[in-house]
């Protein structure tokens, strides 16, 4: 099967429209949050982004929803991505843990309504732009570069997302994480976020997800060193970590852990 983007718009996430019940049966679970969640705020971000009412609606009732419990609000029940999520996992045909989809795609959607709030010249979920990454770009941000990275506070704040035990710890320290990314206008990608965090709830998968939090910080600073070598150099730079294969771009670098 092969994920191609939505038509509506560049950032947006993998579709899965091309594939029937036999294809969806084969992805991982993971696999199927990720393209719930990037399909649903693809096509509501880009609807946000022209103005559109019903979009503006959604996005405030989202942000209701920020840092609870999926079905905890019951002006949310059956948003988009929880309908598209449990489609999918209607045809997986396998032992799904849907609760822990479930979380995965709340907590990713409302954050992201979250981040994008009263923003309209650019959409907050972007593909490629990985937590770890964004981190780092937000250091950069205010100044920091070289070793200081590394002691950042905003680097402290990452760390303390890896070392959290529960899903509701997660959603606290991700949230602050995002208001910060949004006062920078720092984007993230929102489908790979809700891929790590449904593995993260399965306990013998959580230390593949932290170390993927962390190579992420850790290769964006790689990256942004070949970049700016690149522009001094007068050639292109490159922002996407090539080393992460196509079929691993939501399972991440633990990918079957």
């Amino acid at each position: 099967m092969t994920l191609t983007p939505t038509a509506v718009g560049a950032d947006a996430s993998p579709s899965l429209e091309n594939g029937g019940a036999k294809d969806v049966e084969r992805l991982p679970v993971h696999r199927l949050v990720s393209g719930a969640t990037g399909r649903y705020i693809a096509q509501i971000q880009v609807q946000y982004l022209a103005d559109r009412p019903h979009a503006v609606s959604e996005l405030a009732r989202l942000r209701r929803g920020a840092g609870k419990r999926a079905h905890e609000v019951v002006d949310l029940w059956g948003i988009g991505g929880m309908d598209e999520l449990a489609g999918l996992l209607a045809d997986h045909g396998q032992s799904s843990r849907a609760e822990d989809a479930e979380e995965a795609v709340f907590l990713a959607c409302t954050l992201w309504a979250l981040h994008q709030q009263s923003g309209r010249d650019q959409g907050m979920h972007q593909r490629n732009q990985n937590l770890g990454g964004a981190v780092r770009t937000l250091i950069r941000s205010q100044g920091t570069a070289g070793e200081d990275e590394e002691a950042s506070p905003l680097r402290k704040r990452l760390v303390r997302v890896g070392t959290a035990e529960s899903l509701d710890s997660v959603a606290v320290r991700l949230r602050e994480i995002v208001l910060l990314l949004r006062g920078a206008k720092v984007p993230l990608d929102y489908a790979r976020l809700a891929g790590q965090l449904y593995r993260w709830q399965h306990r013998p998968d959580r230390a593949g997800v932290q170390r993927e939090w962390g190579r992420e910080f850790h290769l964006a600073a790689a990256t942004a060193g070949k970049k700016g070598r690149s522009a001094a150099s007068g050639t292109d730079g490159e922002a996407i970590d090539r080393t992460l294969a196509a079929d691993e771009e939501y399972g991440g670098y633990a990918d079957g852990e």
